[in-house]
């Protein structure tokens, strides 16, 4: 048996973290220095942590603006560190985006943009169409984060109701060369899909994101729709990137790989099920539940065995009320209802940016006695599933994870512990 199953889901979850480490990563992939200047830009909610890494690694001036979150900021001193909102755009996102815009304008072909860029800087960066104002990004944005599409499908539509997202913040830097440097809380790492490529067009059209719209019935006032199926997004095959260069420099496969060979030399065999998992939070739960459960009851396996899992769950609200959730907590909260009563399952779902939704903490534990601490503390675990409010369920059992931010962001990561 394993002494204390929760305190090695934590390692295993700053194994993963770890792996995903800014500097190590932006160390790897530094590109020549230039004839000319260099511009460093960013946003994500690792935008911070990236400009301190890379203040590290590059030993050459350069004029340096990113955007982060706002909280706690990693110390940079040749970096200007602006911050905005997330998950919900604010006015000093808009002034952040602009700032962006004029930092890469006025440059040349001996010129180098080295753009840092993370999981969050939708959010981050709002630059409504002109003509628009920022309450309109905000309409977009609630009611795409209500809607349950994947990330990938909701940055689609951002990008075309947008200056700066889609490629459009290299395309002012042109005809400077631009490096980007992604780390990725997509499934599938696709770079133009962080943070909507404020650098990294990728051919999307109109009627893509006229089809998402429709399919994931978003609740959107007719202007921002008129003013969509007018957008046309950089083609990446415009001579304004020609030359260059996208990095994707931390990913969850990578971090996962981290945490399956941690547990290797703990003793354990740990089993990757996906780094692309996307989905309905609560009914990928269940999924997750019933594979423990099978693992448990087939006695297959001589020793623990871990199950790791990545990707992003989405929460479908629509027009319902929630509470204070998180896609994490949902998830774990579906799972445990499924795992009352079975022995031997210990499991940890969090964001590896250690903030899952708007609280403070990064996700949860679960185990099969879970629901009976809910219980036990007045509290009804199906009711906070159907309220979209399982940061109260894991507060009540006193089962949250609260690891603080991390600096770094490559999506969900989800452990089950089967002894």
């Amino acid at each position: 048996m394993i002494a204390n199953p929760r305190a090695l889901l934590e390692e295993l979850f700053f194994a993963a973290v770890k792996a995903a480490d800014p500097y190590e990563a932006i160390l790897r992939h530094l590109p020549e220095r230039p004839k000319g200047r260099t511009i460093v830009i960013g946003a994500g909610k690792a935008a911070s942590q990236m400009a301190q890494a890379f203040e590290r690694a590059w030993q050459y001036p350069f004029d340096g603006l990113v955007v982060a979150r706002h909280g706690p900021v990693a110390d940079c001193h040749r970096t200007k560190v602006l911050q905005s909102a997330h998950p919900v755009p604010d006015e000093a996102g808009l002034n952040a985006a602009q700032a962006l815009m004029q930092h890469v304008q006025g440059l040349t072909s001996d010129d180098l943009v080295i753009a840092l860029i993370s999981g969050g800087g939708s959010a981050l960066l709002p630059a409504p169409p002109d003509g628009f104002m920022l309450a309109d990004e905000i309409a977009l944005n609630e009611a795409l984060l209500a809607s349950g599409a994947p990330i990938s499908a909701m940055n689609v539509v951002r990008k075309h109701f947008s200056r700066i997202k889609g490629g459009r913040l290299a395309a002012l830097a042109h005809p400077a060369r631009v490096v980007t440097l992604v780390v990725s809380d997509v499934p599938g790492d696709n770079p133009a899909f962080v943070a909507s490529g404020p650098t990294v067009p990728d051919g999307s059209d109109a009627e893509e994101a006229l089809h998402t719209i429709l399919a994931y019935r978003m609740d959107l006032p007719e202007k921002i729709v008129d003013s969509i199926r007018q957008a046309a997004a950089p083609n990446p095959a415009d001579v304004a990137f020609t030359g260059n260069e996208v990095h994707v420099i931390a990913s969850s496969r990578v971090s996962l790989n981290a945490a399956a060979e941690l547990a290797r030399q703990r003793g354990i065999h740990p089993l990757i099920l996906s780094d692309t998992i996307e989905g309905e939070a609560k009914d990928i739960g269940r999924m997750h539940a019933a594979l423990a459960r099978e693992f448990v009851g087939n006695g297959m396996f001589d020793k623990p065995l871990l199950l790791l899992s990545g990707g992003e769950t989405t929460v479908t609200i629509g027009n319902s009320r929630y509470g204070k959730g998180g896609r994490n907590a949902e998830f774990l909260l579906s799972a445990a209802l499924d795992l009352q009563g079975i022995a031997g399952v210990t499991a940890l779902a969090a964001d590896t940016d250690g903030i899952d939704g708007s609280e403070n903490n990064a996700g949860a534990f679960c185990d099969g006695d879970s629901i009976t601490r809910i219980r036990a503390a007045g509290g009804d675990a199906r009711a906070f599933l159907a309220g979209h409010d399982a940061w109260s369920a894991f507060d009540l059992a006193g089962d949250l994870f609260v690891p603080g931010p991390t600096g770094t962001n490559v999506n969900d990561f989800r452990a089950f512990l089967l002894e």
